[in-house]
């Protein structure tokens, strides 16, 4: 009994493997023959980058929008104004942010975490470019979009080189066109 168990498992195996054989076959005759076929096929994979396209952007405003949201709620629950509790808070951020930073799903509340450490930071220029040499792109990147985003942190006015950072990041996402990677 085992046998023919064994037998009608290969047999239907086969019949499988049989079955899509031949519609590999015919697939690539209709491919190669049907110029119709080929237009559909082209058409199809146009409809379908047409349609990733579309979902990309927005994805990407859905996440824009995240973090104008999370921003603004940053600014609303306020930041520290002591130097201690400056310095307490920003250590906490940035401890926070790294450790959400190893994570690649996590990458918006880190950036959250780095952004208010940022603010809190009394020179901000140099922490970016220590955040350039520290922090993972994706996050940079999204960082970024927050400090462009939030008017009220001046990067260029304890920063010694003179150009307000933050104010070219809003310029430069005004332009038509030129966007964040």
């Amino acid at each position: 009994m085992p046998s023919q168990a064994v037998t009608y498992t290969t047999a239907a195996v086969a019949a499988v493997a049989t079955g899509f054989l031949a519609y590999a076959v015919y697939f690539d005759y209709k491919r190669r023959n049907d110029p119709e076929f080929r237009r559909q096929l082209r058409r199809s994979a146009r409809r379908q980058a047409r349609q990733e396209k579309e979902y990309a952007e927005l994805s990407q405003q859905a996440q824009r929008q995240r973090i104008r949201q999370m921003v603004d709620e940053a600014k609303e629950e306020g930041f520290p104004t002591t130097s201690d509790e400056k310095e307490a808070y920003f250590l906490e951020q940035v401890q926070a942010g790294e450790i959400l930073g190893q994570d690649p799903t996590k990458a918006i509340d880190a950036s959250l975490a780095f952004y208010k450490a940022l603010k809190v930071y009394p020179t901000p220029g140099d922490l970016i470019s220590i955040y350039d040499k520290t922090v993972a792109k994706p996050i940079l990147d999204i960082l970024a979009e927050m400090i462009a985003y939030d008017p009220s942190l001046k990067i260029g006015t304890n920063y010694t080189g003179g150009v307000d950072v933050a104010e070219l990041m809003r310029e430069m996402a005004s332009a038509p066109g030129v966007g964040l990677d």
